[in-house]
């Protein structure tokens, strides 16, 4: 009989008809439209065959008004299947409970190796590993992705240089490289000071060595500042000059700010999605809403799922979507001196040293060209100029 899968689906028995009439039992159902196949005759008086489940009660109607007996002997398709998975289902809940808890073990952290770094270095490094719910026994679809934790780790810890982050199976791998300390500088037993560029004196601190300027003399860059040489010419003391020189030097900046610019900016609408990706599909599980933004900018995060060491293409994924529109700024030209002051600034402060101040600016130049305010800006800075020179025979 053709089909055989939809008995499956429906379920069939394995009949054994028995009795002096079986041809005429035979006859019947046919007359009756009940399907039957795979008959075999066993001896004289006996038939064994297949029908659907579904056509008994009629089989019954006919047994009845025969001579005829009839024995199931097999059953089989969905519905005994079901049956005995119900009668079973102790069973079945344990085997499921048992997937479930090993599929949850293998997406836990069971491991935290930390390589390259110092003690105290890795010690700071679980400490915010801790911060971040990263710890043994946390399952890891709630945790930050690696890229996440790598950048984390790199802000909030002056003592690393690099760290790479990697997560095998259940074992977060942390790879440190520390910043390497610098190593004293050689004792020079020579030395004056001189100045690194010309500047006004303002301040002397003087530790070791004879000062040979004065407060508001003006040097030039390479001119002597502290001489490490005491006493007349006969009998020398030669020391190493140390100290600090702080002048007045000079600075110029040019800077360029439009007065009008176009920038995008988020407007605080967002829609989240949630997907589970089989095999790369995306099948939605949360957030249908449609999204109708005209401009947007989209944030996915990727968590894979894992059994015990291998990972399946199976995977969560959350998307948000964020609305941008642009945003036209417009300043007038004091706002636009006062921003390009600020940006002015923020330049001088990449160039000069930390512990320098500004003491004073001025604008030397202001004009507008271009939809554009243009300003040359003149600042006075405190710093120290003093730098070592060696000492070298014939001082």
């Amino acid at each position: 009989m053709k089909n055989h899968w939809i008995n499956f689906f429906s379920g069939y028995v394995q009949v054994k008809a028995l009795g002096i009439g079986i041809e005429r039992f035979i006859n019947e159902m046919v007359r009756q439209s009940i399907p039957i196949w795979n008959v075999k005759r066993v001896g004289t008086e006996t038939v064994i065959f297949y029908i659907s489940l579904k056509h008994i009660h009629k089989l019954r109607a006919i047994v009845r008004k025969s001579d005829c007996k009839v024995t199931f002997k097999l059953r089989r398709g969905a519905p005994f299947l079901t049956k005995r998975l119900f009668k079973n289902s102790g069973f079945l809940l344990g085997f499921f409970a048992f997937l479930i808890s090993l599929f949850i073990l293998s997406n836990m952290v069971w491991g935290i190796e930390i390589k390259g770094a110092k003690p105290e270095t890795e010690y700071q490094i679980k400490q915010e590993l801790d911060k971040m719910g990263v710890q043994i026994g946390k399952i890891q679809f709630f945790l930050d992705d690696v890229e996440t934790i790598q950048r984390k780790l790199s802000d909030r810890i002056g003592a690393i240089t690099w760290i790479g982050v990697e997560l095998k199976g259940t074992t977060y791998h942390f790879e440190v490289v520390e910043k390497k300390q610098p190593k004293e500088e050689a004792k020079i037993s020579r030395q004056h000071l001189v100045a690194s560029k010309k500047a006004i004196i303002r301040k002397l601190f003087v530790e070791k060595g004879q000062a040979v300027v004065s407060i508001n003399d003006y040097v030039q860059k390479g001119q002597l500042l502290v001489s490490g040489i005491y006493g007349n010419e006969k009998s020398p003391e030669i020391v190493p000059a140390k100290g600090e020189v702080l002048g007045e030097t000079w600075y110029k900046t040019s800077i360029e700010v439009p007065l009008k610019s176009k920038f995008s900016v988020f407007s605080g609408k967002e829609n989240t999605k949630h997907y589970i990706t089989i095999f790369g599909f995306e099948l939605p599980v949360w957030g249908f809403k449609k999204v109708d933004y005209p401009d947007f900018e989209t944030d996915v995060t990727i968590k894979p799922f894992s059994f015990l060491k291998w990972k399946l293409p199976i995977s969560y994924s959350k998307k948000v979507i964020r609305d941008k529109e642009e945003v036209w700024r417009e300043y007038k030209k004091d706002e636009a001196i006062k921003q390009g002051i600020r940006m002015a600034k923020q330049d001088l402060a990449k160039v000069i040293p930390s512990d320098a101040k500004i003491i004073g600016e001025k604008i030397l130049h202001e004009s507008i060209d271009n939809g554009k305010v243009n300003l040359l800006i003149h600042y006075q800075v405190i710093e120290n100029i003093a730098i070592g020179q060696p000492i070298i025979q014939g001082d």
